[in-house]
């Protein structure tokens, strides 16, 4: 018999189906594999190819020599394949042939999507808390969560009173975004489960796991008072400082000597301490005299540990804004901000003098050394109209994110006056102000602000922006 005659009596692909079903995940974008198994697949790609191949029973009958799609609309709901394969006929000849096989796309809602739609189906809750009146350190957090995509995993964000929750599918990702926590930020934590369902015939056991995660209860500028224990084990530091900074650990300064330290989070949970005085009772005060203090006289303050090499020591006269030309009776205090004060100047500090303090570490200091006014920070005017860049936010449903939130504006003055705070965050250009790039039109130079290298390109993708890049 000849070749053609050959192909016309024997059909080698007899026994292949040439038409078959694929079941597809219009929640997840995933294609059903075997009974439970879900994968992902993008369109003419090797793994869609390959999970073709195997929804055709007969195809270990013959040889299979090529196999590619055939294009068809994307909308369609159909997949082509183009199969050469060979095969053994009578009398020892080997025939190859080629056909197609037609995939039809049925959608099937996966168990993970159906369990979403049925509100049961999250497996892990990470509650994350902080009980504190400022909330700076946990907008300091959200940035973080958005820098390293620790939020991937989850199936939603839910705002709570003074804290978040966060769901996940399984466990795995529930530890793992608390050690995500556990390494940015001092933080304890504690586990629990309950049990939903038990099978005793296969002993297996249904639970549903929570993490209660507690942030140290202090933000960056808040003043506290430590216990003489702790002084003693950072160098005969004072007992009265100021949070710099709250990163990994609690970053801490004398204001009487520019005496710094670093709390990590086990010698916290260990003794911890609460803020004496909180960022929302700052006074703005007017800087009247200045005088810096010699080297020479710093080596008579008390203490072995390190001092900032970044802060001035200087003995500073103070009146209240409020005050300012009803009064001359000025107060004198000393402050690690001698680099950056001068007169004239308005700065931020706590009144000692008027604030109710209900402290039992404070209540133990020497009332006659507490100083009247402990100077924080300089003060800036309104700088939120010359602010030309932005944050990106978690996708919940929290308004308390805005212009009018003052923790926030504060956090973002924070950002703008640390360059070591904003390095763990992502700051994107605001396309909606127009950025100075001469620097006459900027103010005044010696304010702090966030240049434009340190700036982001957010991603914006629009229709038009698109048809030019095609043309």
């Amino acid at each position: 018999m000849c070749v053609a005659c050959l192909r016309s009596e024997v059909d080698i692909t007899e026994g292949i189906p040439k038409q078959a079903t694929l079941h597809y995940c219009r929640g997840c974008s995933r294609y059903l594999q075997q009974q439970c198994d879900w994968v992902v697949c993008s369109l003419e790609s090797r793994e869609l190819l390959a999970l073709c191949l195997k929804k055709l029973k007969g195809l270990n009958r013959v040889k299979l020599i090529d196999a590619g799609f055939v294009w068809t609309e994307p909308h369609s709901k159909r997949i082509k394949v183009k199969l050469t394969v060979q095969g053994e006929v009578m009398g020892g000849a080997v025939l190859q042939q080629v056909f197609l096989v037609e995939y039809t796309i049925v959608h099937q809602m996966c168990e993970d999507c159906h369990r979403s739609e049925a509100k049961d189906y999250w497996r892990a809750l990470v509650q994350v808390r902080q009980k504190a009146e400022n909330k700076k350190t946990f907008y300091y957090l959200e940035q973080l969560i958005l820098k390293h995509r620790a939020h991937e995993n989850t199936l939603g964000i839910k705002p709570i009173h003074e804290g978040l929750d966060f769901f996940f599918a399984t466990e795995a990702h529930a530890r793992k975004m608390v050690e995500f926590l556990m390494a940015v930020l001092p933080c304890k934590y504690q586990h629990s489960k309950k049990l939903l369902s038990h099978d005793i015939h296969s002993n297996i056991y249904n639970y549903k796991f929570t993490y209660s995660v507690d942030i140290v209860p202090i933000s960056k500028d808040s003043l506290i008072c430590l216990s003489k224990k702790m002084t003693q084990q950072m160098g005969g530091i004072g007992s009265l400082c100021l949070v710099s900074r709250v990163l990994n650990s609690v970053h801490l300064i004398d204001p009487n000597s520019a005496q710094i330290a670093e709390v990590n989070a086990s010698s916290y949970w260990r003794e911890p301490f609460n803020s004496v005085c909180d960022p929302k009772q700052l006074t703005e005060f007017v800087v009247m005299d200045v005088e810096p203090i010699r080297d020479k006289e710093r080596k008579y303050f008390p203490g072995q540990g390190p001092i900032s090499n970044k802060h001035t020591l200087a003995d500073v006269w103070v009146l209240k804004a409020s005050e300012l030309g009803l009064t001359e009776n000025t107060i004198h205090t000393r402050s690690h901000l001698g680099h950056i004060l001068k007169p004239g100047d308005y700065a931020l500090g706590y009144n000692l003098s008027d604030c109710n303090i209900n402290n039992a570490h404070f209540d133990k200091l020497d009332q006659d050394k507490i100083p009247d006014v402990i100077l924080v920070k300089k003060f800036y005017e309104d700088r939120r109209k010359k602010r030309y860049w932005k944050l990106k936010h978690l996708d919940r449903d929290d308004t308390s994110i805005g212009s009018a939130n003052k923790d926030y504006n504060a956090f973002l003055d924070d950002l703008e006056e640390d360059p070591i705070y904003r390095q763990n965050v992502n700051i994107y250009k605001d396309r909606s102000k127009m950025i100075p790039v001469d620097s006459d039109e900027v103010g005044d130079p010696l304010e702090p602000r966030i240049t434009l290298e340190e700036m982001m390109d957010d991603l914006c993708i629009d229709d038009t922006d698109m048809a030019e890049v095609h043309e």
